[in-house]
């Protein structure tokens, strides 16, 4: 089983078509779409342990150029 998560990412104005291609192509990435709101792209990332999902959002994800603030929200299956 893998550990799978929302990261809501908030953009520099005029940047998020440009981020989400960015992060679409990042290995543990399996989605990543423009969105409307107060987030201005979502992607949907998975990993096989919580410290390698901490690893692909602070290491890759948040290292995009015009990326300035992430929120990770992790899938639970209750």
């Amino acid at each position: 089983m893998v550990v799978q998560a929302y990261v809501l990412i908030q953009t520099e104005v005029g940047k998020a078509s440009k981020v989400a291609e960015l992060i679409a192509s990042i290995t543990g990435v399996t989605v990543a779409e423009d969105v409307t709101g107060p987030y201005d792209v979502i992607a949907k990332v998975e990993a096989r342990t919580v410290d390698d999902l901490g690893k692909l959002v602070i290491a890759k994800i948040q290292d995009v150029a015009g990326i300035t603030r992430t929120l990770t929200c992790t899938i639970v299956h209750v």
